[in-house]
């Protein structure tokens, strides 16, 4: 029998199962036809139902690898089971699927802390994390910056100042790929029954750190590349049960990171809280008299290229989900802003649309 509560079952769950008259199961890998599921019973492959597949409206509502869903059976000697429902998520991090399309993908669900992996070598990059922290944030888990690579990095006293102008009360673990007390550090946040998934860019040394965690060498690890790029290992999603207690998701380095949505009040709170000091309330922080946010940059408290950041997070935020025609109304909303406010500028952009359609 599979201890179910390790991997993250509770009570609460148990009672929602019991109540539909189905069986409980956790996603642990997740393939384009099918899913492997883990019950009390072991490993199982399983389909979406038809009924469920017509009612889904969008991607993300497809089971996600750390879903927990009600199943038609226990184990698949019969044939695959079938998923007919999936459980409302606790947290989920999703980002936007690559492409151009609008498309949301759900990386990883129902988890309680998600390790942001950065190497301290040339793969080092401020702006990036702050795009992971405020997915992260977003998610409703904890994010726990893992620095991988500590025997590559010149100067680490460095590195660690940089960093402290971007995690703002987020945990800071620095580890190395050769020593194994380097890790140690990092198993105080495993236990039993908490779900933890790993993310970060391709080649930071996710492979290591999971393989140290396991206590076996479960994914093949790549030496690092001449231009000090890592090298791509994991290719799809999956749930593992740790030695330590709990259980891990790994996940493949993600080459583009558009955001889904992004908790930029937590990522960028030295920003808001500069922000409230501003002389009007609805500041752009740009030429605006009495911004306290440029008075910070010119007095070398806040560094430039945080605002900038901030700024294009801010717009990406507010431009998903939207098609090319909403988007260029946005924008034109901005533009005319200053002669008459943006929700005139709507008005008159609704206008000239009532005006297009009647010839």
């Amino acid at each position: 029998m599979i201890d179910m509560e390790n991997w993250g079952l509770t009570p609460q769950l148990v009672a929602e199962a019991e109540a539909a008259g189905a069986y409980l199961g956790r996603v642990v890998s997740q393939y384009r036809d099918c899913c492997r599921v883990v019950t009390r019973k072991g490993m199982m492959n399983a389909d979406v139902s038809g009924k469920f597949r017509f009612a889904v409206k969008r991607l993300s509502e497809y089971p996600a690898v750390g879903d927990f869903v009600l199943l038609d059976r226990s184990d698949d000697q019969s044939g695959n089971g079938v998923i007919q429902q999936v459980l409302p998520r606790r947290s989920a991090v999703i980002r936007k699927a690559a492409g151009t399309g609008q498309a949301e993908q759900v990386v990883a669900a129902n988890l309680d802390l998600v390790f942001i992996c950065m190497s301290l070598n040339d793969d080092f990059n401020l702006r990036r994390l702050e795009r992971y922290l405020g997915m992260v944030w977003d998610s409703g888990a904890t994010p726990v910056v893992v620095l991988t690579k500590a025997d590559l990095c010149v100067d680490l006293a460095e590195r660690m100042a940089q960093l402290e102008t971007v995690a703002f009360g987020v945990d800071v673990v620095v580890t190395s790929s050769f020593a194994e007390e380097g890790y140690q550090a990092v198993r105080r946040y495993l236990g039993r029954g908490r779900s933890i998934a790993l993310i970060g860019s391709s080649g930071v040394g996710k492979s290591t750190l999971l393989n140290r965690l396991l206590g076996r060498e479960f994914m093949a690890t790549q030496e690092i590349r001449q231009d000090d790029k890592g090298r791509h290992t994991t290719t799809n999603r999956q749930m593992l049960s740790l030695p330590d207690g709990g259980v891990i998701i790994d996940t493949p380095g993600m080459r583009e990171l558009g955001l889904e949505g992004a908790d930029l009040a937590k990522t960028f709170s030295d920003i808001d809280v500069l922000a409230k000091e501003c002389r009007f309330s609805d500041c752009g922080h740009g030429r605006e008299p009495g911004c306290a946010v440029r008075r910070a940059i010119e007095q070398g408290r806040l560094p430039e290229e945080r605002l900038l950041s901030y700024q294009k997070l801010q717009k990406e935020a507010k431009y998903q989900g939207l098609n090319a025609k909403q988007i260029e109304a946005e924008k034109l909303a901005v533009m005319f802003a200053d002669v008459g406010g943006m929700k005139n500028a709507r008005r008159l952009i609704q206008e000239q649309a009532k005006n297009r359609r009647r010839f």
